[in-house]
């Protein structure tokens, strides 16, 4: 899926796993709609990490699932969006502030300009 915003939000999660189901089913039919209905933002990818290995110099290194294991990658217009009130209204409507957020822990979240290279500024 090529990127088509100049930033993505990256947010990151663990959830207890007896609230695993719940989780997936708010963030799908309440959550991301919510914040995809915000002016600014555009689309949102979920993922959730897995165990693998990967073959380096003929070795094979098994890696563990990433923690946290869930995260989403929304495409923003910028960061701004995540100061507008309804991107605030959008995070404490529907299942997710009172039933599912108490429930997570780990969280990390990070904003990226996207196509920016790295090193000192010009």
């Amino acid at each position: 899926m090529p990127i088509t915003t100049r930033y993505v939000l990256i947010a990151s999660m663990d959830i207890d796993p007896a609230y695993e189901d719940l989780f997936n089913e708010v963030y799908d039919q309440e959550h991301a709609p919510n914040l995809l209905a915000v002016a600014g933002v555009r689309s949102v990818a979920r993922l959730k990490g897995e165990p693998f290995t990967l073959t380096i110099a003929h070795r094979e290194h098994p890696m563990p699932a990433p923690s946290p294991i869930y995260t989403a990658i929304y495409e923003i217009d910028h960061p701004d969006v995540l100061r507008s009130p309804a991107f605030a209204t959008a995070l404490e409507i529907g299942r997710w502030a009172s039933e599912v957020r108490p429930h997570t822990r780990n969280s990390q979240l990070a904003i990226y300009a996207v196509g920016q290279r790295g090193g000192p500024a010009a």
